[in-house]
């Protein structure tokens, strides 16, 4: 660890208002000084990116204004939770040798990084945490992590160096804080920007590899984003009972492949540690190889382990709804009254052609409660002796760059990445944060109850053989940032629109062009309108096209494109499924099993089940029931349940690549997307899978989401 003062800063002035008195410690991109603020007389942490010199003048303004508006992140989330370092200010200055440097000002905390504590009590021979004390000290991360991630914003670098202990870590009352959010991704891609390289570190990267999800050692995996935090938190708290890394290797490459390892998972069970079947199952899942195999966010995580090990979910936490039961979050699936949910009506078919969705599958309602999984029995969970393994081992970061600095009794993290300093050009002065920030829009953000989706490219549709002339050909596609929302739009909220006179009333009965009284008698009494206090949480269904639009509209939202709709529910790395590439079970979606095929033979509709174990429900379920099943970004529901109309008309596809697209200018039918609680066959449920019917149409399986462009 460095201790000499390499910007020859000390004894100056930062700002007009920082004066420099010692300093903290030295990283690859980064210095930390203590300095003592000239007006409040109290003492703050400032972190100084050395190694940023080299992004030229024109990048500069650009790389200035992401630090203020990852600040701007920072110091929002710091006053939601006290577990989050507080950001005081950014800027930029220019050292006395003449070098550009960006700087930002924290909060200064007096403690240990839970990497230190790590280290001291294995030096000390101090036995290991159980889980329940694991859980207990690292709540405050959780609920920081859940905070964020509700908000869109993933860390992507949670690690113990990036935990920083206030007081005894082994009594009550020590504060937990949660260091560098956001920031080094923006130092990375600062460096990216620069030529990649720096002389004496090589290549920056925003992650330390022994912590890393696959999808950080390659994107072949997915994407990063809350779903990476999963990971590396569980294998923090697994490195708390054990004393143990779980990921074995020495270097980049080793890591790597411990990391992505497709049989030889680093659950607690690998590593040594004595937990119950519940407790392991929870860690598997959250170390999935595939992102969009975990859990979605921080808050399912941790609930899904409170559960296990017998303590109950924190409301607001998850990204099911508050009011679910509690065998609805976390890993196992919930299970409440059904609804209705369908395939097109004008599809019907009487065999088993999977090229046509069949919309005379429906379920009839249920009692309220309808059943309900109960959480598995909690056991002791005991830590195992020390000598169950090796010692914790150092963590390993790229290139000489030093993940933490910890000195003269605080901890602060100094970013991996190159030392080189460039002189700036003459004329180069100091710029005020406040100025930068005052002259910035703030970052546009989703309505709450909607999930940020990031702009990107992608392939829309299919190429496999196997796949429907509907989808084909695959495409390229270009989209911005949206939201939308979490959930299909319920039968309350749109009862509550509907009660306030800006929308139509739901309609009680289907429609579509030669409807039978057969089929009334089916399907009339599973339109969740007629029931809204038992399907209050049900998604609304027996609107048309229009009357989705409406809604939308009122909500100051619109429907989604279709394209945006696909994008949500696969993300850009080709998954077969929202979830992956595993096949539909009753774990993940809401389709039709034992339970649907039992009330077609009551009702008199012929039905084709897609798996043969009962998923719950034999219509519609509650929204949010099946978070297994998410997408990469959490989005619920997106197949299964109720199909849901898009904005587009519907439009064979084009071999050619196109930027935001709306589908065509006029048409007789409206694309919907997503399959239903009676979709027979696991084609009905990709992401790719597409079909269309008249605006005009009101069915027991069609419903909707709404969507929202970020800037709006």
């Amino acid at each position: 660890m460095a201790t000499q003062d390499t910007l020859g800063i000390l004894g100056t002035t930062v700002a007009e208002k920082y004066d420099v008195v010692a300093i903290v410690g030295e990283g690859g991109s980064a210095v930390v000084y203590r300095a003592m603020h000239r007006i409040w007389k109290r003492p703050v942490a400032l972190k100084i990116f050395k190694s940023l010199g080299d992004v030229s003048m024109d990048k500069r303004d650009e790389l200035l204004a992401k630090l203020v508006q990852e600040g701007q992140v920072l110091a929002e989330l710091s006053e939601r939770s006290a577990a989050i370092v507080q950001a005081r200010d950014v800027g930029t200055f220019t050292t006395p040798r003449g070098d550009w440097a960006p700087y930002m000002v924290l909060e200064w905390l007096d403690g240990s990084t839970l990497e230190r504590v790590l280290e001291r009590e294995h030096s000390d021979g101090v036995p290991y945490r159980s889980l329940e004390d694991s859980i207990a000290l690292l709540e405050p991360v959780a609920e920081a992590l859940a905070l964020a991630h509700k908000r869109g914003v993933a860390h992507r670098d949670v690690k113990p160096s990036n935990l920083f202990l206030v007081g005894n870590p082994r009594e009550e009352g020590c504060i937990v804080k949660l260091l560098d959010f956001g920031i080094a991704k923006v130092v990375a891609e600062a460096h990216k920007a620069a030529g990649g390289f720096t002389k004496t570190t090589g290549q920056v990267t925003s992650f330390t590899p022994a912590y890393a999800a696959p999808e950080q050692f390659s994107r072949s995996h997915g994407s990063t984003g809350p779903w990476t935090d999963v990971f590396a938190l569980a294998l923090i708290l697994t490195e708390m009972m054990t004393g143990r890394a779980p990921l074995d290797g020495d270097d980049y490459g080793q890591l790597a492949v411990a990391s992505a390892h497709p049989t030889e998972r680093p659950s607690p069970r690998h590593v040594g540690a004595i937990v119950t079947d519940e407790v392991e199952a929870v860690f598997l899942h959250a170390l999935a190889v595939k992102p969009g195999a975990r859990y979605a966010s921080a808050g399912d995580f941790w609930n899904a382990l409170r559960v296990a090990v017998g303590l109950e979910p924190i409301r607001g936490w998850a990204t099911t709804p508050e009011d679910a039961p509690r065998s609805q979050l976390g890993s196992a699936p919930a299970h409440a009254p059904p609804s209705s949910a369908v395939a097109p009506a004008s599809a019907q078919t009487s065999g088993g052609d999977a090229s046509q969705p069949n919309p005379t599958l429906a379920a009839a309602p249920t009692a309220p409660g309808g059943k309900t999984r109960t959480s598995p029995a909690s056991e002791t969970i005991t830590s195992p002796s020390r000598a169950a393994g090796p010692s914790r081992r150092s963590v390993v970061t790229i290139g000489a760059a030093a993940a933490v600095v910890v000195l003269g009794g605080i901890g602060l993290v100094a970013m991996r990445g190159g030392d080189g300093t460039r002189k700036a050009s003459p004329g180069v002065l100091a710029t005020s944060a406040s100025a930068v920030a005052s002259a910035l829009p703030p970052p546009p953000k989703c309505p709450e109850g909607m999930i940020q989706i990031p702009g990107g490219k992608f392939f829309m549709g299919s190429d496999d053989k196997n796949d429907l002339d509907l989808e084909r050909p695959a495409h390229k596609v270009t989209l911005g940032s949206f939201c939308i929302d979490q959930f299909e739009v319920t039968t309350e909220d749109y009862r509550a629109c509907s009660d306030e006179g800006e929308c139509r009333r739901a309609s009680q009965t289907n429609e579509w062009e030669g409807i039978t009284a057969k089929d009334r008698k089916a399907f009339d009494p599973l339109c969740n309108i007629r029931d809204p206090s038992v399907k209050a949480r049900h998604p609304i269904n027996c609107v048309d096209w229009d009357q989705s639009v409406e809604y939308c509209k009122a909500k100051k939202k619109r429907l989604p494109t279709e394209a945006e709709w696909e994008y949500a529910a696969r993300g850009p790395d080709g998954r077969k499924y929202p979830w992956g590439d595993e096949e539909p079970s009753p774990l993940l979606l809401n389709a039709c099993g034992k339970e649907c095929l039992a009330w077609g033979k009551k009702n008199g509709v012929e039905e084709q089940a897609m798996f043969k174990a009962d998923d719950g429900w034999e219509t519609t379920a509650p929204v949010g029931s099946f978070p297994k099943g998410a997408s990469r970004y959490g989005v619920q529901d997106v197949v299964g349940n109720v199909w849901e109309w898009v904005s587009d008309y519907f439009d064979e596809y084009k071999p050619e690549e196109l930027d935001n697209p709306h589908g065509p200018a006029t048409g007789d039918s409206r694309v919907i997307r997503g399959g239903a609680w009676n979709g027979g066959f696991p084609a009905w449920v990709r992401p790719t899978f597409r079909y269309h019917d008249i605006p005009s149409k009101r069915s027991y399986g069609i419903g909707f989401r709404c969507a929202r462009s970020l800037d709006e």
